[in-house]
């Protein structure tokens, strides 16, 4: 029923994608330097402090680990016999950027792996954040923020956001260098999202600039450019990159219409076009009701009270609504054009579907 549809449905939203034409984006939002990555960090650490709402008895690698690090300390506890209501065990990680030096502070999350049910105000003793590679590169040590919490108890209780998972702002210290290789005579340039006008466009600006003479960059695909460190910045190739972000360029991007149907958002891109088209469009209403009503017995008949079901159809057929596009139609037309018929986000996708069928729609149409 179109009645229903349209009440669960959240309004139609339309968004026309536009950067203006001619208007230049820097290389440094565009591309990122090969082998300028960050690297992820992980490791598994205790949570000590907690009011009663750590792991539980039967969770037994919690007592185990308590029991190793007392052991290290010089205490000998038998794990059978540890209670850790107040210890829960997690998972440490972090995030390790480039160039990282020994000394810097980063940001930590922490997440219970038993059956803890908050974190709230619990410390996470010293852990080590070890790479892809088994090295530490990190420790991690703090208070935990849950930014959550659990009120009440048994099913008496209310719970706000997410509680056993936390963060430690600048809880992580840096001890091992990060696994950044040097500037060499050649920079690789990775695009974000790969094309080969863009590409083109990129070693382009890049030999205006530093090559007028002798071209020191060339696109080797659709999402990476070569560019070779020159004579003047042999000694000084981060100045150099300074420069290559500074660099702008029009970025070349597809037709493409994204719908997100939960949200009721559709997205068109700027370069989305409409052949010569009519649409027309209408809506069929079947509404089926149900009323129940009393049938009473005559007076002395001996007889009971019956429910009796009165059904109704109704049926409406909505006049087909029609929508005209001229050669070169442009996305604010569209738009225009579908907001007057009064289409739904359903209707809007249907719309864009028999376009991209009927080849009037050039642009790729993508629904998430």
């Amino acid at each position: 029923m179109k009645r229903l549809l349209i009440a669960l449905l959240s309004p139609l939203t339309l968004l026309a994608a536009s950067t203006g034409d001619g208007e230049h984006v820097r290389l440094k939002d565009l591309v990122s330097i090969e082998g300028v990555r960050s690297n992820q960090l992980i490791g598994y650490g205790l949570v000590v402090g907690l009011a009663g709402t750590g792991d539980r008895q039967q969770t037994v690698f919690p007592a185990q680990s308590l029991a190793n690090m007392l052991l290290r300390m010089g205490v000998s506890v038998n794990p059978a016999l540890i209670t850790v209501k107040n210890t829960a065990a997690v998972m440490v990680t972090a995030t390790l950027p480039p160039y990282a030096q020994p000394g810097m502070s980063i940001d930590a999350t922490v997440a219970a792996v038993g059956d803890a049910s908050n974190l709230q105000g619990g410390l996470l003793v010293m852990t080590t954040l070890a790479g892809i590679n088994g090295q530490v590169y990190a420790t991690a040590q703090g208070p935990v923020v849950t930014g959550g919490f659990i009120a009440g108890r048994s099913q008496n209780s209310a719970t706000v956001n997410h509680p056993t998972v936390g963060r430690i702002p600048n809880g992580a210290s840096v001890e091992k260098s990060a696994p950044s290789p040097p500037i060499g005579n050649t920079v690789h340039l990775q695009l974000h999202d790969a094309d080969f006008t863009t590409s083109a466009r990129i070693a382009d600006a890049v030999n205006h600039r530093f090559g007028p003479g002798a071209p020191i960059a060339h696109a080797d695909n659709a999402a990476l450019v070569s560019v070779a460190l020159p004579a003047d910045f042999a000694k000084q190739p981060t100045e150099f990159l300074s420069e290559i972000e500074k660099l702008t360029v029009e970025p070349d991007r597809p037709a493409r219409v994204v719908v997100n149907e939960r949200t009721g958002t559709i997205v068109l891109g700027k370069d989305v076009r409409i052949a010569p088209v009519a649409v027309l469009h209408g809506n069929l209403s079947v509404v089926i009701q149900t009323r129940f009503d009393v049938s009473q017995p005559g007076p002395l008949s001996g007889g009971t009270s019956q429910v009796v079901p009165q059904t109704s159809v109704a049926v409406k057929d909505e006049k087909a609504r029609n929508v005209v596009l001229q050669q070169g139609a442009t996305v604010e037309e569209l738009v225009k054009a579908l907001a007057a018929i009064g289409s739904t986000t359903r209707d809007v996708i249907a719309i864009l579907e028999n376009l991209r069928a009927a080849g009037a729609l050039d642009a790729e149409l993508e629904v998430i």
